[in-house]
């Protein structure tokens, strides 16, 4: 090796162990290493319009969805870890049904944040909740804390995983929006799924975008609104 090439490798020893320290938590180094993350911006405020009146009852294509892309096993029992799940509502008064997905709403305030007490559960500038596995150690307090009930605890190890999708035994996880989609310009799987483009996904701060504009054409609802956790999730016809 010449002084030259030494110099070089020294310097990409520093240059990356000043990355490691301001990457944000939940964030692994090779990612960077990568280029296939880039820092979430304040600017941006990733969320969901969801039109109940254009989700079919009995379709759970979102699901599947989930499932396949975050190497979910798909099971509905107490120890399976569910991103996503259909849900039906019925109006008693006038007998209306409905059937919509539930997940982590991404609220601006969110409680799981707020009684996490080793901050593993964070929220990103762009409004995406996330965990950090490093920092989890399954008290579960984020998931008593939910309004959603969005959470899920691993029971079991886990194989077969999606690299871009870290999970493992003895740590809380929820839907993250499909993020390493996100970071790389793409819709999270369920809205690339749904078949009657039930679920609109965008930049709610971006008034040019299209979810921003149909947040302000349309009537839309947060679920638990009187919570004041201004979640990311809207929802059209509830």
């Amino acid at each position: 090796m010449n002084e030259i090439d030494a110099r070089r490798r020294q310097f990409l020893k520093t240059s990356l162990g000043a990355a490691a320290i301001a990457i944000a938590p939940g964030m692994m180094l090779f990612e960077v290493a990568h280029g296939e993350a880039q820092g979430a911006s304040s600017k941006v405020r990733w969320g969901m319009l969801i039109d109940t009146a254009q989700c079919t009852s009995g379709c759970t294509d979102c699901v599947a969805a989930c499932n396949k892309e975050n190497g979910l096993s798909g099971g509905t029992s107490a120890t399976d870890s569910q991103w996503i799940r259909k849900i039906e509502i019925k109006e008693i008064s006038s007998g209306r049904t409905l059937s919509l997905p539930m997940m982590c709403q991404h609220c601006a305030e969110p409680p799981c944040v707020d009684v996490c007490p080793t901050q593993a559960s964070f929220k990103r500038a762009d409004g995406i909740v996330l965990v950090d596995k490093h920092r989890c150690i399954g008290c579960r307090y984020c998931m008593m804390a939910c309004p959603y009930k969005a959470r899920s605890f691993v029971h079991e190890p886990l194989t077969g995983q999606n690299p871009d999708v870290p999970r493992g035994k003895g740590t809380v996880e929820s839907c993250t929006l499909c993020v390493h989609r996100v970071d790389q310009g793409k819709k999270p799987a369920c809205a690339e799924a749904c078949p009657n483009h039930a679920i609109l996904f965008g930049d709610l701060n971006d008034p040019e975008s299209e979810i921003a504009r149909k947040v302000h054409s349309v009537a839309s609802t947060q679920v638990r609104a009187d919570l004041r956790l201004d979640p990311g999730i809207r929802y059209q016809g509830l």
